[in-house]
């Protein structure tokens, strides 16, 4: 059975996520808008988790796997036309918490889970490639550790709450999402 290549993630999707942004008052300290970007970003996490677990139930091969993830991916971080400044630095923080769910989707599919350490260990070993400027092997880790979530280990966030705010903090923002969404996919809706 071969799946049309818009079942899991669409352009309009993402662009009507946007278009509500564009929208909406967003103030990032109000729950709703806050709410607003954490489902734009569930959302997306859930799409890779739906086609995480048609690789896992062998619906798609690793090649078609690979191919949806970076369909999703070639859609969600697209440069976004929002003109207010403000709102484009918090969809591009969303982007940016996601570039590691995506990283650890194609690096579960290509090698599977991580076989040693823990998701505290690697994201551990992320902060202090963080620290070093070592950016590329500060997302190896933390995709490493996204392996290891998708694959059932829990992420707990009070790992989160000892690192110095930056590109890692961003990332498990993300995987968070990833986590949530591999427990529980079900879709956001987007009227919500």
């Amino acid at each position: 059975m071969s799946n049309p290549p818009t079942e899991f993630y669409s352009e309009e999707r993402w662009q009507n996520w946007i278009d509500r942004i564009k929208d909406e008052d967003i103030d990032p300290e109000d729950e709703d808008s806050a709410r607003l970007l954490l489902n734009l970003q569930d959302d997306t996490a859930i799409a890779i988790a739906k086609i995480v677990a048609a690789y896992d139930d062998g619906e798609l091969d690793e090649e078609e796997t690979l191919a949806e993830i970076g369909d999703v991916r070639e859609i969600v971080l697209s440069e976004v036309d929002i003109d207010d400044e403000e709102k484009l630095i918090l969809v591009d923080g969303v982007q940016t918490s996601l570039v590691c769910v995506f990283f650890a989707a194609e690096e579960y599919v290509a090698n599977g889970p991580a076989e040693d350490g823990t998701v505290g260990d690697y994201l551990s070993a992320a902060a202090d490639a963080e620290a070093e400027e070592d950016l590329d092997a500060a997302l190896g880790y933390a995709a490493q550790a996204g392996t290891l979530i998708i694959d059932g280990q829990e992420l707990d966030m009070t790992v989160a709450e000892d690192l110095e705010y930056g590109l890692v903090t961003e990332w498990i923002n993300g995987l968070d999402s990833l986590q949530s969404a591999m427990s529980d996919p079900e879709v956001v809706e987007e009227d919500e």
